[in-house]
């Protein structure tokens, strides 16, 4: 039954956090468009629920690639981006994405669609539900947990979905913006690409 109800719940928490977030979006907005040369958004194919594809949109945290660099460990993630990615601000355009359908506001995290054929049978359940702004492996351990963990934690939700647990997700969530846990100590590192559970 909360599966019906669910995607109206997320427009109506979408539409009210934009609202109210406006002025921190437009904020940010010109503070990009001032450091980053007029350049605001990331926009990146993501799957969504049943490995749909669809467009994330974020704040753009990195500086784009110059020619004959090597973006293998190199540290591109901006200053502004740092900050951004820390309290997760970077998110707050996502919020479009749920108006559109294509996210919710709880759910597995949208991952690299190179990963969809590198999951496991047990691992490809988290395409059964839309991926989300925040999910239970979020507030479980963000990035200082393994690849496998945070499988475990979105399979987790995907058979325990409920309203409540919902209430919950977003209550630690807000709670970790206040006080940022289970981010690397080095924000500008990134988790190491998943190439798929041995």
């Amino acid at each position: 039954m909360y599966s019906y109800i669910k995607p109206i719940i997320d427009f109506l928490i979408a539409f009210t956090a934009l609202v109210l977030l406006s002025p921190i979006f437009i904020t940010v907005a010109i503070i990009l468009a001032i450091s980053n040369n007029g350049s605001i958004f990331f926009f990146q194919e993501r799957p969504g629920k049943h490995e749909r594809i669809f467009k994330i949109i974020k704040f753009k945290t990195m500086r784009d690639l110059k020619a004959n660099e090597d973006s293998n460990g190199l540290n591109r993630v901006t200053k502004t981006g740092n900050f951004l990615r820390t309290y997760s601000l970077d998110e707050i355009p996502q919020l479009i994405n749920v108006l559109k359908g294509d996210m919710s506001i709880v759910g597995p995290r949208p991952l690299m669609v190179s990963y969809i054929t590198r999951y496991n049978d047990f691992q490809k359940q988290r395409h059964h539900v839309k991926p989300g702004i925040t999910g239970w492996a979020q507030v479980k351990g963000r990035n200082a947990i393994s690849w496998e963990k945070k499988f475990e934690y979105d399979v987790y939700y995907v058979h325990n979905q409920s309203f409540a647990l919902d209430v919950k997700i977003m209550l630690l969530t807000f709670l970790r913006l206040i006080k940022p846990q289970g981010v690397n100590s080095n924000a500008n590192v990134n988790m190491p690409e998943f190439t798929g559970t041995k």
